[in-house]
């Protein structure tokens, strides 16, 4: 039989800029598997962001299959950030009461990231079991804390930065949401802006509200006006997305 992980790790990380000794602030880097595939590679065991070198890194997501071996075994774990992403996890062959981990258990991996004949694959060194769906969202916030502490920079799942200028605000890499038609708000925002924003905040409890809900409660509102407004609230921070790319929760909540 094989062991389920659910234990935590108390192994750390140091992350440092790539040829010179430094120590992060953060002892594991928490990302999304869109941001392991988008890293520099250096080497099969070397990889870097933004010229930092990643040592231990954290990721959250839902688990699709597996395929166990004499020695370790092989996840197939979704974020739903980018393709599922290969977790190796080494076993104790001397251990008789080891368990698979089952198709549809939402764990946090910490490990390192490898490459092997082109494939990238996260060697686990640590595989907890999540319980509290609220830790997804969490992890998100932290991808986000994290970069933005590290590099001056917040990224999306996809490693497009927007820039933070010394007041820590996020500002926008492209067009607006929308304009401003119906006039500003005090918070600066467009009428548009802030009805859609609004209504994130009514519903902003477990994964958020999702792109259909927010059209039927602001059926008024045509779809693009609601995407581009979303697009606004989600780069300037107002907003971040939850389990896809089409739930969405207010930041203040």
């Amino acid at each position: 039989m094989w062991n389920q992980a659910c234990s935590q790790s108390p192994g750390g990380m140091t992350c440092h800029k790539a040829g010179i000794s430094k120590r992060a602030t953060l002892q594991i880097l928490p990302c999304t598997v869109s941001q392991l595939l988008s890293a520099s590679q250096v080497s099969n065991d070397t990889f870097t962001m933004c010229h930092w070198e990643l040592n231990q890194v954290s990721l959250v997501g839902i688990i699709r299959g597996f395929a166990p071996f004499v020695t370790n075994v092989q996840y197939s774990v979704d974020d739903m950030t980018g393709p599922p992403l290969s977790v190796r996890q080494w076993v104790d062959t001397q251990d008789c009461a080891q368990t698979l981990l089952s198709p549809g258990t939402y764990v946090k991996v910490t490990g390192s990231l490898r490459s092997f004949n082109g494939q990238r694959s996260l060697l686990a060194m640590d595989i907890r079991c999540i319980k509290d769906l609220n830790e997804i969202t969490s992890h998100m916030l932290e991808v986000v804390q994290a970069h933005m502490q590290l590099f001056g920079k917040a990224f999306d799942v996809n490693m497009n930065p927007t820039t933070v200028p010394q007041s820590g605000r996020v500002l926008s890499h492209g067009g607006g949401g929308g304009g401003h038609p119906e006039g500003v708000l005090p918070n600066g925002l467009s009428t548009i802006q802030g009805q859609v924003l609004h209504v994130i905040r009514r519903f902003s409890v477990g994964v958020g509200i999702s792109l259909r809900d927010l059209k039927i409660q602001l059926d008024h509102l045509s779809i693009r006006d609601i995407r581009d407004s979303l697009a606004f609230l989600v780069n300037e921070g107002h907003v971040f997305t939850t389990i896809d790319d089409h739930h969405f929760k207010s930041s203040d909540h």
